[in-house]
């Protein structure tokens, strides 16, 4: 997922639009029950003075990987705000780009086994999300 996002960032700030298909499926690497405690301890963190502050912590996975696309840009700035606002991020694949989409091939590392991987929507599963996992 971090190999993802920090592509599409690149492409959207050369200013290209970009739509991320199947966002469930985006994998992390790293040990299922470790990366399962981190994001869940995340959960717990609240503002003290006022909850309803924030951080607001997403549970679907398609916000799941805007935000993770959205923390490789420079949002405070003009050019950052403008280059999120041409990324779409969708769960599964809609209609309209069926059989249109290019496939990236950005992890092709032999030393990890398929135990070290985690798709985002295991991760958002165990987070609360309601729908779908594949």
């Amino acid at each position: 997922m971090g190999r993802l996002a920090s592509y599409v960032a690149k492409k959207l700030l050369e200013g290209e639009e970009v739509r991320v298909v199947n966002a469930e499926r985006a994998v992390v690497s790293g040990k299922r029950e470790w990366v399962i405690e981190k994001y869940q301890s995340f959960l717990n963190v609240r503002n003290r003075a006022n909850p309803r502050k924030g951080p607001f912590h997403v549970k679907r996975p398609d916000l799941f990987v805007k935000k993770v696309i959205r923390g490789m840009l420079p949002k405070k700035k003009k050019r950052g705000r403008d280059a999120l606002k041409r990324l779409r991020v969708y769960l599964g694949v809609p209609e309209e780009f069926k059989g249109k989409a290019e496939k990236l091939e950005l992890f092709s590392s032999s030393k990890i086994t398929r135990t070290d991987l985690i798709t985002v929507g295991e991760i958002c599963h165990f987070l609360g999300w309601k729908g779908e996992s594949s």
